[in-house]
């Protein structure tokens, strides 16, 4: 396996992927703030569940994808702040996504969190990703 710049990255890649390929599951090598992620994206209704996979020599997290009438729910997804050129927003910069379509997600203080609960406990931090 190649070594990783951003594991943030591929795992929402890994996760558009498997999304658009009809596929309802794939995994990712693990990591808390990815599990959080997941965590976040099964609050919200874009997957199914996630579970860690500690059976092999590295803990692996494992997604199911959701999918309604045969398409994906999850329709897109961006990457906003990288490794090369973070992007902190403040509590009254949290950008709506698709019109409050889709989610923001936020690496704040008190954690990850959607954009709207960062708005609502007036908090800022890095923006991750915008899902929709």
């Amino acid at each position: 396996m190649a070594v990783l710049s951003d594991p943030i990255s591929d795992f929402l890649t890994r996760f558009k992927n498997a999304s658009r390929a009809g596929n309802d599951e794939f995994k990712a090598p693990f990591s808390n703030q990815k599990a959080e992620i997941a965590r976040i994206l099964k609050e919200q209704g874009y997957i199914w569940g996630y579970e860690v996979d500690t059976t092999g020599q590295f803990p692996e997290l494992k997604v199911t994808t959701k999918f309604v009438d045969g398409s994906p729910v999850l329709t897109d997804l961006k990457r906003q702040s990288k490794p090369g050129r973070r992007r902190y927003v403040g509590a009254g910069e949290i950008p709506r996504v698709r019109n409050g379509l889709g989610i923001a997600i936020l690496s704040t203080s008190k954690g990850l969190m959607t954009g709207h609960q960062a708005k609502r406990q007036k908090l800022g931090g890095e923006l991750l990703a915008h899902v929709w």
